[in-house]
């Protein structure tokens, strides 16, 4: 539940009022009498003010032609000055037992919009340069005494399809990852048609059941012995993960050979992307009558699989000892995955374009749960086994209810023991686990930022507790994996990038050689 505390105009407090209050989303200061109310940050949007959990989002876009940044400027206030979040400060100082709270502020574009003088004659290699970049960028946070975004504008040329790079740099307290990636596709339009917002692939199941008994008392039968198996089942996978998920936060640590940095949290980032054709991602699980994130999950297992597999392997052996050392070695890896889940629907692209140009209602903020995903490492001699591995896998996690039950765990744990026993819990979760991970689904056609032709979309952060963080990103027919990597844990991340990227290649050849492509699935 969300509170208010009521001040006075003159801005004085009003000691010992504190009421609950319904939050209208698009209004953070609701007017009442001649008092203001003034909204609270959420549990989890404070939690990421924590020194160790200070989350900064990134969306590295490349455009397709030169940014004019004055034209840029004009479009910001008539749109994402008027989302509340993007136009409020952050205020209070808990070490003084204050809570941090959202207060309405004027935004000064100058400050947000960020131009670094670049002589391009003086860069080796711009790809290079935006890659330093963004590491030093990794170093600092933004300025609390401003609305916690930025936007960095680099007119240099990487290629004849990228012509300049933005960074929309913003602080995970303002959102979950779904509200902020909805938020900025809000922000977009089709090039094909400047009015219209983009299209987003749904999320649809392959069904290829032509029986066409459900009528019959057979049918009955077997709908309702279906029906029972589905609830066993997700009882089942819910107790398991649970289970799982409480001997993590007890003692159970993953022992992958990735060793966390010294610094933690606050060792800078090295963000690194490579893009990819989003039709042999499809290819694939066509193949296997998957999804496209069973296909992310399957050639990261791989991926990394091949990766540690160069670093450790004894060379000094045959190959064939080799291979069985490293089998073994690999097998016995235990790597997971915190994922963080939106467990509230979001308002979707439309109601957020709505809100800023309409001042239209829209559900937003922090509502996420966690859920903790193993990767299975290993050497195997058909590559798609990388793949069946992983659809088995994340098949038992979508008949879960893991991420709904930590969400109202950790709600249980505010409300009876506090902040501090929370924020303990969550410190071991990450602490006990190796990497972050997602896969966000793109608009299907090209579109432009306030008018600016995207080339490819790059998610990633930094600020969180794990070491490395991989990400993908569907744009158009194009797919974008991100790594962003504590450079103490791995030192080479363009080889880890194409490492993942080339076990793509390897497993549709294996498709291909076996003949086992099936009819399409319309599945994400």
């Amino acid at each position: 539940m969300d509170y208010v505390i009521r001040r006075r105009k003159s801005g004085s407090m009003k000691r010992g009022i504190i009421q609950p209050l319904e939050i209208n989303c698009n209004r953070e200061l609701v007017m009442l009498d001649n008092e203001e109310r003034i909204e609270l940050l959420s549990p989890a949007s404070a939690a990421f003010h924590k020194p160790d959990f200070n989350i900064h989002v990134l969306a590295i876009m490349g455009v397709k032609v030169p940014v004019n940044v004055e034209l840029l400027k004009a479009k910001f206030p008539s749109t994402l000055c008027k989302h509340p979040r993007f136009s409020s400060v952050v205020e209070g100082n808990p070490c003084k037992g204050e809570k941090l709270r959202w207060t309405r502020t004027e935004v000064n574009l100058d400050k947000h919009i960020i131009v670094p003088k670049i002589n391009p004659e003086n860069i080796d290699s711009p790809e290079k340069y935006v890659e330093d970049y963004i590491y030093n960028l990794s170093k600092t946070t933004l300025d609390k005494s401003r609305p916690l975004w930025d936007v960095h504008v680099l007119n240099l040329k990487l290629s004849e399809d990228v012509k300049a790079v933005t960074v929309f740099r913003v602080h995970h307290s303002l959102g979950d990852g779904t509200s902020l990636i909805s938020l900025l596709l809000a922000l977009t339009r089709k090039t094909s048609d400047p009015e219209a917002l983009p299209t987003i692939p749904a999320s649809k199941l392959c069904n290829d059941d032509n029986n066409n008994n459900n009528n019959t008392r057979k049918g009955l039968f077997w709908k309702w012995a279906i029906a029972l198996w589905m609830i066993l089942k997700l009882f089942w996978n819910t107790s398991i993960d649970i289970l799982l998920f409480v001997a993590t936060t007890l003692f159970l640590k993953d022992n992958c050979p990735f060793k966390s940095s010294p610094e933690g949290a606050n060792a800078p980032r090295r963000v690194v992307y490579k893009i990819f054709s989003l039709d042999d991602m499809k290819f694939v699980k066509n193949a296997i009558g998957g999804t496209i994130n069973d296909v992310a999950v399957g050639i990261t297992q791989a991926g990394l699989s091949q990766y540690l597999y160069r670093k450790y392997g004894n060379k000094g052996d045959t190959n064939e000892d080799t291979r069985g050392k490293m089998k073994r070695f690999l097998s016995n890896i235990r790597l997971r995955s915190v994922l963080l889940v939106n467990i509230r629907p979001s308002g979707g692209v439309q109601a957020l374009a709505d809100m800023m140009e309409k001042d239209a209602e829209v559900k937003w903020g922090n509502s996420v749960g966690f859920m903790l995903l193993p990767f299975t490492l290993g050497l195997h001699d058909d590559p798609l086994d990388y793949i069946r591995d992983a659809k088995t896998r994340v098949d038992k996690k979508k008949h879960s209810f893991e991420a709904i039950y930590t969400f109202f765990m950790a709600e249980i744990v505010m409300k009876f023991f506090g902040s501090k026993v929370a924020s303990v819990i969550s410190d071991r979760i990450n602490s006990h686990t190796t990497m972050g991970f997602s896969n966000l689904p793109g608009p299907v056609e090209d579109v432009a930022f306030y008018g600016l032709p995207l080339a490819f979309v790059a998610p990633s952060s930094y600020g969180q507790p794990h070491a490395v963080l991989i990400n993908f990103q569907s744009y158009s027919d194009k797919m974008t994996i991100v790594l962003a990597v504590d450079e103490y844990t791995v030192p080479d991340p363009h080889q880890l990038c194409d490492d993942i990227v080339d076990s793509l290649k390897l497993i549709k050849d294996a498709v291909i050689k076996q003949g086992i492509v099936k009819p399409s699935c319309p599945s994400s």
